[in-house]
């Protein structure tokens, strides 16, 4: 099994929460962190290979998707893992 944390979706939800929680703590906007993940789901879709069944649909939503729903989808990320 797999101990990256792109190894399961869920790992990744955890990691992307903690990650959430600490930008906050260190005082991060909330639209702040929204870019920051914008810009982590471009770096995923084009430099990383999909793990799980989760992330080859992120991938496929993400390659569809014009800069704004992009942002809207980083967002909506963001949310599920608050």
């Amino acid at each position: 099994m797999s101990t990256t944390v792109l190894g399961t979706y869920e790992k990744w939800k955890q990691f992307l929460g903690d990650r959430v929680r600490q930008a906050r703590a260190m005082g991060m906007s909330d639209d702040a962190i929204k870019a920051l993940a914008k810009e982590i789901g471009d770096f995923l879709a084009n430099k990383i290979d999909p793990k799980n069944n989760e992330e080859r649909v992120l991938r496929e939503l993400w390659a569809v998707c014009d800069e704004n729903e992009k942002r809207m989808l980083a967002g909506i990320m963001v949310k599920l893992v608050d």
